[in-house]
């Protein structure tokens, strides 16, 4: 009887499990089955013990790599085999590289025959268990590679270098099958730096290291897995970043230590601290917060993380605590969290306090590592273009769903093309929304820019299609305004139709203006008469220019408009790497316009919902446009994380609400207000937690 069911060719083989686990099978096979067929596979040198006995009959064994092109045993294939006669049992002792391999057992006798098969591959440990045992290596400017394993048998690994002079220095961890994390250490043993990405997403530090001894400790988190430990060198003064994260746009995420200051070219203000209080703050990028004793409270700010979509998480690591050894107060509850004030006003955290009485206050964070548990905060929806959407992973939108992904408290009103419609509606991962007038896209332009302007702020989320709005739950509102078609409306109609609108329904309402041009004075009228209960988030223009357009110009006389910029993700239209966070500009083409008066920047060229069509007379074609681009793009990215503010907080003026997203940004350029950048980045997370500590009565 088959216990185990192997096939009888090599297509069909059985996969087994020996990496470090004994596995002893009980079968039969026949001569006329032409053989047993288990196929293994090793990531990397391993010793290699099979065991055949419990014969009843004679019965032989192979140890096989890979297949021929016609999927048959070919004799130049085997690597080994045991042919004892009799009842004899068969043995096959070897170590093996990494790859697929294959065990055949096959009768030589006739009838059917009994066997029990036992394989063990036990990887081969080239690395020391101790800083003394340390394997010694040399680093180059060509990448050097050292392929091990780790696991519960072999819980440290060591490699041991040297430095002549001051270098850049780049170290990776992939290969992974498990979760396994890395660390630079100083000559004595002390940590310089540590990765500690979740699960088995690749590994990687950057630094810039002085002449000296270094070592780099590989441990398992989790199971057993093969690595490749990759380094490589530049010279000081080259490429290589010498902050916490280097910004190696395109490549995956390089995950490096944030418990050292951000990087000189963030210029972010240094948190209030004395003896007693540590505060880290975290760059656009993926970073992993390193626990340090010897403070009563530790505060770490995760900003947002752009990398969220590769597998990068923004990490607090507390891998040396158990989950059950602390105790976490979350601020995603009604009564939950701390108030804490790191210099820009009191806001809300998550709160960890430990065994010795040391509390830790955190936000923007993805994860929690554990010593025994990872504890997921950020939200992913189902969306299947969500890991796409980077534009809402760098402004942190992922942390602030934690607490709000809209509410019927808020209307969101778009005034732009109107939206494109086919015989079946609008496009399918647009919500529910209001329209005025037609509304429908009848302007010349093949691509229907209200489309991709809707969908950025509030296309359906957590629905299985497409890609996910900022805002799930809040009402959507569009006025066509463009084209001076039959059934459009100037701004300052359009604008009282909104108002009307959410003063019928007991509503805040955020007017989205991803345009440019001439204005009123009934218009301007509207923005000053509704300074508590309307928000207007304007486009600041893309001529490149020292000017905010208009009507982003009104921002500077008025606290409820927002002139909000451009930025770059990790990458331009061209797939050019880019520093997140840098100020569009693509010379002689276009720019994000910049000046006296600009409040916020945000991501653009990203994806969104489309509509497109031949000319103006043909159907529109529905699909997702992954570049959306300009000021336009960026302004339905603050319009969004403005709708989330006042849902959690419903209470606030517009003037709050601008001056939270300005207060909590994540300063860019020089350090404070700039024309270059406003107040800085829109930080989703960080403004929605301000709102809610204002919401509690904490000014």
């Amino acid at each position: 009887m088959r216990m185990d069911g192997p096939g009888n060719t090599l297509q069909t083989a059985q996969e087994i499990s020996i990496v470090t686990y004994l596995r002893q099978l009980t079968d039969t096979v026949r001569t006329v089955d032409g053989g047993d067929f288990y196929q293994f596979s090793l990531g990397g040198r391993s010793s290699f013990n099979l065991a055949l006995d419990g014969l009843s009959a004679d019965a032989d064994v192979q140890l096989i790599r890979d297949i021929n092109v016609n999927g048959q045993v070919d004799q130049n294939e085997v690597l080994a085999s045991s042919i004892r006669s009799g009842t004899n049992a068969e043995s096959i002792n070897t170590e093996l590289d990494a790859g697929g391999y294959y065990i055949r057992v096959y009768a030589y006798d006739t009838g059917t025959i009994n066997y029990s098969l036992s394989a063990l591959a036990t990887p081969i440990d080239y690395a020391g268990n101790s800083l003394d045992a340390a394997r010694n290596i040399a680093v180059y400017a060509s990448e050097q590679i050292y392929s091990d394993w780790v696991g519960s048998a072999d819980s440290n690994d060591y490699y041991r270098f040297q430095f002549n002079s001051t270098s850049n220095l780049k170290l990776t961890l992939d290969g992974l099958s498990a979760d396994a994390d890395f660390q630079l250490l100083s000559d004595s043993g002390g940590v310089i730096a540590s990765s500690t990405n979740v699960g088995n997403i690749n590994e990687s530090i950057s630094r810039t290291l002085q002449q000296g001894t270094y070592y780099v400790r590989v441990s398992p988190y989790s199971g057993d897995t093969f690595y490749n430990l990759t380094l490589s060198t530049t010279p000081s003064g080259s490429t290589a970043s010498s902050g916490p994260i280097a910004t190696d746009a395109g490549n995956p995420p390089l995950i490096a230590d944030a418990s050292v200051s951000p990087s000189p070219t963030t210029n972010q203000a240094p948190a209030p601290q004395s003896p007693t209080t540590r505060t880290v703050a975290g760059t656009l990028r993926a970073d992993t917060f390193n626990y340090q004793t010897g403070y009563n409270l530790s505060v770490f700010s995760g900003n947002g993380n752009v990398d969220f979509g590769t597998g990068g998480r923004d990490i607090l690591d507390l891998s040396q605590f158990a989950s059950t050894g602390v105790s976490i107060n979350y601020a995603n509850t009604a009564t939950g969290g701390v108030i804490y004030n790191l210099g820009n006003g009191n806001r809300l955290f998550d709160a960890i306090k430990l065994s010795d009485g040391c509390d830790i206050y955190f936000e923007g964070i993805d994860a929690i590592k554990f010593a025994d548990t990872v504890v997921t905060l950020a939200v992913t929806p189902n969306d299947p273009m969500f890991n796409q959407q980077s534009n809402l992973h760098m402004m942190g939108v992922q942390n602030a769903w934690r607490f709000t992904t809209g509410s019927s408290s808020v209307l969101i009103g778009v005034e732009d093309t109107g939206t494109a419609t086919d015989s079946n509606g609008f496009h399918p991962d647009l919500r529910n929304t209001i329209f005025f007038g037609d509304n429908y896209q009848d302007e010349e332009p093949t691509v229907s820019h209200g489309t991709s302007v809707l969908g950025a702020i509030g296309a359906a989320g957590n629905n299985g299609i497409g890609i996910a709005g900022i805002n799930w739950n809040s009402n959507l509102a569009m006025v066509d305004v463009v084209g001076g078609n039959p059934g459009d409306y100037d701004l300052a109609t359009a604008t009282q139709l909104l108002i009307n609108q959410a003063n019928s329904q007991g509503q805040r309402l955020v007017v989205n203006l991803s345009l440019s041009g001439g204005y009123s004075a009934a218009f301007e009228q509207l923005i000053a008469n509704n300074q508590n209960n309307a928000l207007f988030a304007i486009a600041s223009g893309n001529g490149d220019s020292n000017t905010i357009a208009s009507p982003a110009d009104l921002a500077k006389k008025y606290s409820n408009t927002i002139a909000v910029g451009a930025v770059w993700g990790t990458k331009d239209w061209y797939g050019n790497p880019k520093t997140s966070g840098d100020r569009t500009s693509y010379p002689g083409w276009w720019g994000s316009q910049y000046g006296d008066g600009l409040t916020l920047v945000a991501p653009n060229e990203f994806i969104t919902t489309s509509a497109t069509r031949a000319n103006n007379s043909s159907p529109f074609a529905f699909a997702y446009n992954d570049k959306f681009n300009g000021t336009s793009a960026s302004t339905a990215e603050v319009s969004g994380v403005a709708s989330l503010v006042w849902s959690v907080n419903p209470n606030l003026t517009a003037a709050q609400v601008k001056d939270i997203l300005a207060s909590t940004a994540y300063d860019l350029g020089s350090l404070g207000y700039d024309q270059f950048y406003g107040s800085g980045f829109v930080n989703a997370d960080a403004a929605v937690r301000r709102a809610i500590a204002l919401g509690r009565g904490v000014a």
